[in-house]
């Protein structure tokens, strides 16, 4: 029977799942997977899924000359954990899971908007201290998101979904700096120039995958030219940010604040960013709903299913 090896517990529909079609292991622990354990579970299983943090590089897969994995099965739409490059001339086949974590994400992206827009991490840190002395008509004065500006980097999926928020729930003005125009069933703003993006936005939300074209793509120039009103979003991958320059930016009032749920280190978040009150700090819930994992883990059934009946896997990389 086909051996599959999933990294992390997925949900328990999903592990049922795959369990009636495969012989399934399931590591418990849930952190990154060892050197050492990518490259048993390379030799010793026909298919593996894992997820952010298992570093399948060139040089886990060029140990070996060839290894009985024939599939990744990547458990979320990100893989640039992945050298899908080096994972191909092993012959492996990549898949991930697109579609799935859009609305979820997006979601995610207008709760850092709203709290850190309107100061809420702020106010609910007061008030669970104890400071807090009641209500007055200057305490804690945000900024307003109606009406106002937002520039999304990376109009893909969830770049879009964010947009149609912003412009359907709150009537903001959309702009965008994308690799191509896009067709939208809402107004938008194409700007020629992350930069010129940068500048023109009261926010700026951050929707590109990871990987090396985009590793520190909002650093310390792009940071320079926003507003010092403005808030910076990331829900994409911690290292697009380059997270010195952001701490440098809100140290020096350069912009507002900052919305995070991803970081270039993470689990470490720097110290600097916690002590920051125009900082929201989450814990990359970004697809943290129990239907939305279920059916991400689905979509990595369905590719394993797919795949070792002969068929191409509907989401192969």
């Amino acid at each position: 029977m086909t051996k599959i090896f999933m990294t992390r517990p997925l949900p328990d529909s999903v592990q049922a799942a795959a369990a009636d079609l495969f012989d399934l292991t399931v590591r418990p622990q849930t952190s990154p997977l060892t050197v050492e354990e990518m490259r048993t579970a390379l030799s010793d299983y026909d298919g593996v899924v894992p997820t952010l943090g298992d570093m399948f590089s060139s040089e886990i897969f060029v140990a070996e000359p060839a290894w009985r994995c024939q599939i990744l099965a990547n458990f979320g739409v990100g893989y640039n954990h992945i050298d899908v490059d080096a994972a191909t001339a092993s012959g492996l086949t990549v898949t991930n899971t697109p579609g799935a974590v859009t609305d979820a994400t997006a979601d995610t992206a207008m709760t850092l908007m709203l709290m850190s827009a309107r100061r809420a991490g702020e106010g609910e840190r007061l008030l669970r201290a104890g400071h807090w002395e009641g209500w007055h008509p200057t305490q804690l004065l945000g900024m307003h998101l109606g009406g106002k500006t937002v520039g999304i980097v990376g109009m893909g999926r969830i770049g879009q979904a964010i947009a149609r928020r912003c412009h359907f729930g709150f009537g903001m003005h959309v702009a965008y700096h994308s690799r191509s125009a896009k067709t939208l069933d809402f107004p938008a703003t194409q700007m020629d120039s992350l930069l010129h993006l940068a500048a023109a936005v009261d926010v700026l939300v951050v929707a590109v995958p990871g990987g090396d074209a985009t590793h520190h793509l909002i650093n310390a120039q792009v940071l320079s030219v926003m507003q010092s009103h403005a808030h910076l979003i990331n829900i994409a991958r911690g290292n697009v940010v380059e997270e010195s320059a952001l701490i440098a930016a809100l140290s020096a009032g350069d912009i507002g604040g900052a919305g995070l749920d991803v970081y270039e280190f993470e689990p470490v978040v720097p110290e600097a960013l916690k002590a920051m009150e125009n900082v929201v700090l989450l814990p990359h819930i970004g697809t943290a709903a129990l239907e939305v994992r279920e059916d991400m883990g689905m979509m990595t059934v369905t590719n394993l299913k797919a795949f070792f009946t002969g068929e191409i896997p509907p989401n192969k990389v």
